[in-house]
């Protein structure tokens, strides 16, 4: 997952907002959103392009136990182990388990490292907690309002005067800065429909060339990677999710999944409901 933008109880009538986008190779054998038989109630799409025995995902959604969790990986020049364990497994241990938030991040925190760079958002739908391995202040709890993050350990918070922060020197990745607004703006016009979150989610536009960053991929990939929705015909968005988690403990769950150079491929969506803490 590439892109995640979170609305916290940022709205009077919903708990919890999410509008995502997965960045993956097209090669990578994947399952699009659906129930696990193994994971009973589990709605997920599945990462089998994982190693190891603990099958994997990026972002999931567990109603009867009101568990939410996603995971991006962190981009660093030169830092990827191939001994490392998965990401994805390190949400599924989240989600499978009974733990609270801020004991489960500070756990993952204390312990010895055993992955590549992760940002991880876990959740019981009554505290919302953010990790990164890469990150200077982590763990954190996010307070009520709109986050974003992609590919960076920053967390983008929208303030009351409009402009994002990161608590850090370091400035938000556009595509965060700019979709946190996006997602703020939707949540204030038609917050049910996530058709709007979906074309949030689809915005091809490329950072100017002064606010690229630079991990390790090159300019040309990195003008590429900076768009919101990645058009690419190696590595591009696979999949867009959005969830929207009412007051009332409904929710819906929308996936639209994508192949090479952004072809719509379809869109899948669940409703039901959580008993919220």
């Amino acid at each position: 997952m590439c892109l995640v933008l979170l609305g916290w109880r940022a709205h009077p009538e919903y708990r919890l907002i999410v509008a995502a986008n997965r960045d993956e190779f097209f090669t990578r054998p994947t399952q699009s959103l659906r129930r696990w038989d193994e994971v009973p109630g589990l709605l997920a799409g599945r990462d089998l392009g994982a190693a190891g025995p603990v099958p994997g995902t990026w972002l999931g959604l567990l109603p009867e136990h009101h568990r939410f969790a996603t995971v991006t990986n962190v981009r660093g020049p030169g830092e990827v182990r191939t001994d490392a364990r998965s990401r994805g497994a390190l949400l599924m241990d989240f989600l499978r388990g009974d733990t609270v938030p801020e004991k489960f991040v500070r756990g993952v925190a204390a312990a010895a490292d055993d992955y590549n760079g992760f940002n991880l958002i876990t959740s019981d739908l009554e505290t919302l907690w953010w990790h990164s391995n890469r990150g200077e202040r982590t763990p954190r709890e996010l307070p009520p309002g709109f986050h974003g993050l992609s590919n960076s350990a920053l967390v983008g918070s929208l303030e009351p005067d409009g402009g994002v922060t990161t608590g850090t020197a370091a400035s938000a990745w556009p595509k965060v800065r700019d979709g946190v607004r996006a997602l703020r703006a939707v949540t204030a016009a038609d917050p049910a429909d996530p058709t709007g979150y979906l074309e949030v989610l689809a915005d091809r536009g490329r950072a100017p060339e002064s606010e690229l960053p630079d991990t390790g991929l090159g300019r040309l990939a990195e003008r590429a990677a900076s768009a919101r929705f990645v058009f690419h015909p190696v590595h591009g968005t696979r999949c867009s999710t959005v969830l929207l988690v009412r007051k009332d403990g409904t929710y819906t769950m929308t996936e639209r999944t994508f192949g090479r150079f952004g072809r719509e491929q379809r869109t899948v969506s669940f409703d039901g409901h959580v008993e919220l803490p």
